[in-house]
């Protein structure tokens, strides 16, 4: 019973102005209204919990993440920011900061957060795709490259990683882009982006 209230205490750091049921509710009610992309509504129904705890983790995590939907990006740093601040070990809130660096063309500064995360988590999984893309808009290919084959060596199959291949392959004109798109559709057959580029060179 001890342990399950630390836990409970270290995500939402306190358990007293909100019983668990009325803080799970109005999560609900929060990832109902994200489901339909009210944004907006998705934070307000979390707002009393927040002024409450204004220092939890989860509540920070969250409303950087519906912020980021919203495309409110300046917002959804603060709140990955505080969501840091409340557990420093981490890697979620870094994560969310760099795929607003990827979504506002801060590319650079997306690549140097990505390398701060695999510094103490080398294969960090996400950190090495967004490492990657950050890396393909900068024409790194040669970096990039390395960073998918050592992520492939791990998961030969993996889907993003290889459609991140067949984009380096397309723009360094590799010899073996078209073997490659035919993997990706073995092991994909409906793979959007292999199909959108295969349409692509028919016209």
């Amino acid at each position: 019973m001890i342990k399950k209230i630390v836990v409970f205490l270290a995500f939402f750091g306190s358990i007293f102005a909100f019983t668990q049921e009325e803080i799970k509710n109005s999560y609900l009610k929060s990832y109902d209204y994200e489901k339909m992309g009210k944004y907006s509504e998705a934070l307000k129904v979390l707002a009393p919990i927040y002024e409450a705890y204004p220092k939890g983790y989860t509540l920070n995590l969250r409303f950087g993440w519906l912020y980021f939907l919203d495309k409110k990006y300046t917002n959804a740093i603060e709140y990955y920011k505080r969501a840091s601040l409340a557990n420093i070990y981490a890697v979620d809130p870094k994560l969310g900061i760099i795929r607003v660096y990827l979504a506002t063309a801060s590319y650079q500064k997306a690549e140097q957060s990505a390398y701060e995360i695999l510094k103490t988590d080398f294969y960090n999984y996400y950190a090495n795709l967004y490492a990657v893309t950050a890396l393909i808009y900068q024409q790194k290919y040669d970096i990039a490259t390395e960073i998918v084959n050592k992520m492939l060596y791990l998961y030969p199959t993996d889907i993003l990683f290889l459609e991140q291949l067949s984009v380096v392959y397309k723009e360094t004109n590799n010899k073996y882009l078209q073997e490659l798109y035919q993997d990706i559709l073995i092991l994909d057959p409906n793979n959007i982006h292999v199909n959108i580029m295969l349409s692509k060179q028919k016209k």
